[in-house]
């Protein structure tokens, strides 16, 4: 008889454990992917976005810039027409050299032909109004910012020197300092004007 009971008793445990199966209860089995869930839901939340800067960039009118400073000389004015169409031949790059709230314009104007710079500017807003900081009127001379300073490149020809073939170049830098440039260092690269002249040692 009490053979009978365990084994009534152990049908009736079998029975309820299979019911709770089957109705989806919460066992271990239904609180892992709860956790997975959570953990990948904390691990995808959204970060707080850093606000973009605005852009200092004001593009102008370069060719009009040029030809209504008075800092720049007659000369170079004339010379500042339409290559093609409306092709001026002029250089334009914007950036950071004086630490003011808009960028800084470089401007170079060349010749049509050969493209030699006839001369180079820097122009700051001042309130709003862009004023020239700098200038090079000695051809043929270029410059561009380097990392935040003004390099101003010159070629440098020596006697029968074809224009197309420069002794070699002046590089200069400039930095702001005090309200106007500074020259903080020049270098001179000299071109080699023939390849192979050196003769082997003779044995």
């Amino acid at each position: 008889m009490q053979a009978a009971y365990t084994a009534v008793a152990v049908l009736a445990a079998l029975a309820l454990f299979v019911s709770a199966c089957g109705t989806g209860g919460t066992g271990a089995r239904d609180e892992g992917p709860a956790h997975a869930d959570s953990v990948m839901g904390a691990a995808v939340s959204p970060t707080a976005s850093p606000t973009p800067s605005l852009s200092k960039t004001a593009h102008v009118d370069a060719v009009k810039l040029v030809k209504d400073d008075p800092m720049v000389s007659a000369e170079v004015k004339h010379g500042l027409k339409p290559c093609v169409a409306d092709g001026y031949p002029i250089d334009v790059s914007y950036g950071e050299l004086t630490g003011g709230y808009s960028d800084d314009i470089v401007v170079n104007v060349l010749t049509c032909g050969d493209q030699v710079g006839v001369g180079s500017y820097v122009y700051r807003d001042q309130g709003g109004r862009y004023e020239n900081v700098f200038r090079v009127e000695e051809p043929p001379v270029y410059a561009e910012i380097d990392r935040g300073d003004l390099v101003v490149t010159k070629q440098v020809y020596e006697k029968d020197d074809p224009m197309s073939n420069p002794s070699g170049e002046i590089v200069t830098t400039y930095i702001w300092a005090s309200g106007h440039f500074v020259k903080r260092f020049n270098t001179r690269n000299d071109y080699s004007n023939s390849v192979g002249d050196d003769a082997p040692p003779s044995s």
